[in-house]
């Protein structure tokens, strides 16, 4: 057989046209295929058509069609994030000049791991990263590094926590933190954490400073701005102020909440964000960016430090002194995509206005839906919505009942709506990430998980 074309190269856009006319046409009739936000039939019957579609997955001889036969069927039994009834989680649906930009990326293939490998790109993320790391901290000498996600740069933090005392730290969240960073100590052989009580879903201040006043050592406090549950924000200026009394470091997961600094009508939710030593944020959440698209911005430069490694063959001391950047010091990868480009072309394109107006209208989406379910008879709402995510629940249904109507509405392909356990009860979960989001859309949702709930209240078999 003949050498298969490659991406780059002279012949690589080439190459590459046709490919993409089959793609797009293979993701538009998949996409048809499914009808819906999620493929029906649940676990079992998107097995079956998986394996159908991909039969044996390494044939003696390649099959001319696998790109449109697999693409079709991953498009048919896929969970499409820019569908309006697709609201479960923190899965935004990626803009498409970022999508088109990490094209891009991937026909080019730099490796983020030496300069030889990446020279625009080093360059570029450099420059972005500086950015991104001037919007948390305006002053000083802050720096940023590329992460796939909040629990790397969760990781990441704990571990320069770490190294600034001197190899060792203990930290202390709120029973309301994610779980990648009590993870993160586990990982790095940290001591137990100390958990802090969230009564109401943020972390409580006087119970946090209670709790430092008792404690001795090196202390790492990890504060929430965007929980997972409920997208609620802790209160960052006590926080950071019993921080700075106790002597213990700060860090906040912004990983959801962080995009609100795009946002001139919402970013002074974040008050209080540039007191923290860390940050983590996640730009594949309110940055509407293809995963992986994550932070960690430090507040000081030098606290990168401790991540510098040397390898001859990467930064040689003598290409270094050459004028040769050295990047194995950004990252606890080695090997490692552009991610930055695709950021870098969205930031770009859109800059802070275009941002900050899709982040205003999944606010107003979410305080729109909010709206909808307080006047419904049939449901409880939680809380008026601090972000995007909206907490209900069918009056009067008790938790099994509760996590029926989600598995059922999920079965069907009808809705995607996710599950949050807060002030001992379950709820269902809207994550408003969609701007294309209409109000007939927050409608067709409610009434969804009321046809559903009606179902059960029947006694009906779910789908």
């Amino acid at each position: 057989m003949c050498t298969p074309p490659l991406a780059s190269g002279p012949e690589g856009p080439h190459a590459l046209r046709p490919l993409l006319d089959i793609v797009l046409d293979a993701l538009d009739a998949g996409g048809r295929a499914r009808g819906g936000p999620l493929p029906v039939g649940g676990p079992d019957a998107v097995a079956d058509r998986i394996r159908e579609a991909a039969g044996d997955v390494l044939p003696d001889h390649g099959d001319p069609h696998a790109v449109r036969t697999l693409v079709h069927a991953f498009a048919a039994t896929a969970a499409d994030p820019a569908h309006p009834l697709c609201a479960a989680h923190l899965h935004c649906p990626p803009l498409a000049v970022a999508a088109a930009a990490d094209l891009a990326a991937s026909a080019l293939n730099p490796s983020m791991d030496s300069w030889d490998q990446a020279p625009g790109a080093s360059e570029l993320e450099s420059l972005v990263t500086a950015t991104l790391a001037r919007e948390v901290h305006p002053a000083g000498t802050p720096d940023a590094l590329v992460t796939t996600g909040g629990t790397e740069s969760n990781q990441l933090a704990l571990l320069l926590a770490r190294e600034a005392n001197g190899g060792s730290v203990r930290l202390v969240h709120g029973a309301n933190a994610h779980h990648s960073l009590p993870r993160a100590a586990w990982l790095l052989g940290l001591p137990e954490p100390v958990v802090v009580p969230a009564p109401h879903g943020t972390l409580d201040p006087d119970a946090l400073a209670a709790t430092l006043t008792r404690l001795h050592g090196p202390l790492l406090v990890a504060a929430t701005a965007g929980t997972t549950d409920a997208g609620l924000i802790d209160p960052l200026p006590e926080i950071a102020a019993h921080s700075a009394t106790h002597g213990a470091r700060l860090h906040i997961d912004a990983a959801y909440g962080g995009g609100l600094l795009f946002s001139d009508r919402h970013r002074t939710r974040l008050t209080g964000l540039d007191a923290a030593d860390t940050v983590t944020l996640d730009l594949h959440k309110l940055g509407w960016q293809p995963v992986a698209a994550g932070l960690l911005a430090v507040r000081d430069t030098h606290d990168l430090h401790p991540l510098r490694q040397h390898a001859d063959y990467l930064n040689a001391d003598d290409d270094t002194e050459a004028g040769l950047p050295d990047l194995l010091g950004r990252s606890l990868r080695t090997t490692r995509r552009p991610d930055i480009l695709k950021l870098a072309v969205t930031l770009k394109t859109l800059g802070r206005d275009g941002l900050g107006t899709l982040v205003d209208q999944v606010c107003a989406h979410a305080r729109q839906f909010a709206a909808l379910v307080d006047t419904h008879p049939d449901f409880e709402l939680h809380a008026p919505p601090v972000i995007s995510t909206v907490l209900f629940r069918p009056t009067g249904a008790t938790d099994t009942t509760v996590a029926a109507v989600r598995r059922t509405l999920l079965t069907d392909g009808t809705a995607v709506l996710g599950r949050a356990r807060l002030d001992g009860r379950l709820w269902l979960k809207a994550t408003l990430l969609n701007p294309a989001t209409g109000p007939d859309d927050l409608a067709a949702l409610l009434h969804l998980a009321a046809e559903s709930r009606a179902t059960h209240v029947e006694g009906h078999t779910p789908r």
